[in-house]
C-alpha cells in the first residue's frame, strides 16, 4: 500500500521540545539524509526514506500553495519557515515548525536541500488550522489542481498585504 493510500487515523504524533528532525534532500526533493528522529516519528526505516521523495510524508491537509511558496523561496536562495502538518507511515500525524535552507558544495554549487524541524508552539498551530482549512477549500473549489494552487497562493498573498507584512514576519507573529 503506498503511503497516500494509508488511511488518516487522527492520532498526532509528538517528539520532545529538545529533539530536532533533520533532513536533507538532492535538488529533486529525494531524500539523501533522515535522522533518527525523523525516522521515529515519522514511522520509516532508513532504506525506507532513502531516494523517497521528501513527499512521502505530505499529509492531504497540507496546502499546495504553501510547497509552492516553499519552492519559490528555495529557488530564490532564500530559506524558509513553515508550519507543516505531516503523515507518518501508519497515517498518523505530527506537526512541525520547518526551516529549509539550501544545501551548497564547496564551489558555491546548488546541491540539495535542508531542513530542520522543531516542535511547534500549540497557540501557532491552533492559528495556522483555520489559514490552511481555508486555503485548502479554495485549492479544492477548482477541477484544476494548478488554478486551485495559484488562487490560494493568491489568497496569501493578499492576506500579507492586507496586514502589512513580509511572510517571514507573519510566520514568527503566529
Amino acid at each position: 500500500m503506498a503511503p497516500r493510500d494509508v488511511p488518516l487515523t487522527g492520532v498526532e504524533r509528538f517528539f520532545d521540545n529538545d529533539e530536532v528532525i533533520v533532513s536533507k534532500t538532492d535538488l529533486k526533493g529525494r531524500i539523501t539524509y533522515a535522522n533518527r528522529v525523523f525516522q521515529r516519528v515519522a514511522g520509516y526505516t532508513e532504506s525506507e526514506l532513502m531516494g523517497a521523495p521528501h513527499s512521502i510524508v505530505r499529509h492531504p491537509d497540507m496546502p499546495r500553495c504553501v510547497f509552492k511558496l516553499l519552492w519559490d523561496t528555495l529557488g530564490a536562495g532564500q530559506e524558509i519557515f513553515a508550519y507543516v502538518v505531516n503523515r507518518a507511515k501508519n497515517g498518523d500525524h505530527y506537526w512541525v515548525f520547518a526551516h529549509v535552507t539550501p544545501s551548497y558544495d564547496v564551489n558555491g554549487q546548488l546541491i540539495g536541500y535542508h531542513s530542520s524541524r522543531r516542535v511547534p508552539e500549540r497557540a501557532a498551530i491552533d492559528k495556522v488550522v483555520p489559514l490552511y482549512r481555508t486555503l485548502l477549500d479554495i485549492e479544492n473549489k477548482h477541477a484544476d489542481r494548478k488554478q486551485g494552487m495559484n488562487d490560494a497562493f493568491a489568497a496569501v498573498v493578499a492576506l500579507l498585504t492586507e496586514k502589512g507584512i513580509g511572510y517571514d514576519e507573519f510566520v514568527f507573529s503566529l
